[in-house]
């Protein structure tokens, strides 16, 4: 799965899932947005974008249909911890 860490700016890194098409965006505020059906030229591009919160917001915030977060970054340690505490059902 392809990973692209930004030093600067609102989007901190992106995942990529070449088989789902899948783009989940972290953020500088710790949230975690996701979208499907994304194509692999459209995380390309804002890889390698000069302000990728603008490219987002310009072409991928209201394009593309919302998802939940994959699996991977989905789990924070906080609700692992939980999880594990109370019987996260695994």
């Amino acid at each position: 799965m392809p990973t692209k860490t930004f030093t600067s700016g609102r989007i901190r890194r992106a995942d990529y899932d070449t088989e789902s098409h899948q783009l989940d965006l972290h953020w500088d505020s710790k949230t975690v947005l996701a979208y499907k059906q994304v194509p692999q030229e459209v995380y390309r591009r804002l890889c390698s974008a000069p302000n990728p919160a603008t490219y987002w917001e310009d072409r991928i915030a209201e394009e593309y249909p919302k998802a939940l977060p994959m699996k991977s970054s989905a789990t924070p340690d906080g609700a692992k911890k939980l999880g594990d505490l109370f019987g996260g059902g695994d």
